[in-house]
């Protein structure tokens, strides 16, 4: 059997192309694979997502409707953040429920449906109320979903105006979120919880799975530099973005002012769960900057 050719990486860094332009296209026996070059993205597309909600206000929102961004996303997590399989497991791990309970759970920034998916394996009665600000987000979490998709009820819109995409009268079990809520504010991410705290009926469960910053500067300095090397060590022979510690500094800097990132310490998430009104939370893991914070109402 003939072996495929092991994709060369990008030997420069040329403009992005227009929405479902296609460069470098090859055939590899059974489909045409599209190569997309772009500044911050080297992935095979095999499907082209386009944006279809123009409406959004949210800076951070607009930035996930670009294609590329949203297929390379995935593949971007695992290099850049390779603990969040672990943290949604022990968030999983964490829910007192059954695992045939009957359940309902809010997802907020649902993404690639990451967490999601993993919920409804775990979970095999429960249903799931998605949020998520992008479209082309969306269309991603179904299709990673596959026939879990019939357990997901989709709401596109911001989360922080809940209080308009989920109504009163719903309920349920079970809030969670990885890697969203730290492009809130305080304020915001408070409100957010509030909010979601309304879905909750009593006993039920909060958890996020997110980023945080250190309270030292000098500690958080040092948390960085062990982050870049991590993402140099997974990523420098298959991307070249992640090739060394300053083209990885580069790409990290420019997604993070593009995203709108401001999260907060640990000892201020739980302040914003406390403020917000879950009294009975704590952080259930946590290693250099990313933690797994939950509560019970």
């Amino acid at each position: 059997m003939a072996m495929r050719a092991t994709p060369r990486l990008r030997d420069s860094f040329s403009p992005p192309p227009r929405y479902g332009e296609e460069t470098d296209v090859r055939d590899s026996g059974s489909i045409k694979e599209s190569w997309y070059k772009c500044p911050i993205v080297y992935k095979r597309q095999i499907r082209t997502f386009k944006p279809t909600d123009t409406t959004m206000k949210s800076h951070s929102i607009a930035a996930y409707e670009l294609p590329a961004r949203v297929a390379s996303y995935d593949a971007d997590m695992d290099v850049m953040h390779p603990n969040r399989h672990k943290m949604v497991s022990i968030a999983l791990e964490t829910l007192p429920f059954d695992s045939t309970a009957t359940i309902t759970a809010l997802d907020l920034g649902t993404g690639t449906g990451f967490f999601t998916h993993r919920f409804l394996e775990w979970f095999s009665q429960a249903r799931v109320i998605s949020v998520d600000g992008s479209n082309s987000m969306v269309d991603l979490a179904r299709t990673r979903l596959g026939n879990l998709v019939e357990r997901v009820d989709f709401r596109i819109g911001d989360f922080r105006q809940l209080q308009s995409l989920i109504p009163e009268s719903s309920h349920g079990e079970v809030v969670f979120s990885s890697y969203a809520l730290h492009h809130l504010n305080h304020g915001e991410k408070r409100d957010v919880i509030n909010q979601a705290l309304r879905f909750l009926k009593p006993g039920g469960w909060l958890i996020n799975a997110d980023i945080v910053r250190n309270e030292s500067k000098v500690i958080e300095e040092r948390v960085q530099q062990v982050r870049v090397d991590g993402i140099v060590r997974r990523g420098q022979t298959i991307d070249l973005r992640f090739r060394d510690v300053a083209s990885v500094r580069e790409f990290l800097d420019q997604l993070e002012a593009t995203d709108g990132d401001q999260p907060l310490t640990l000892a201020e998430d739980l302040q914003v769960f406390r403020e917000a009104g879950l009294i009975h939370s704590s952080v259930l893991w946590s290693e250099y900057r990313e933690a797994v914070i939950g509560g019970q109402k």
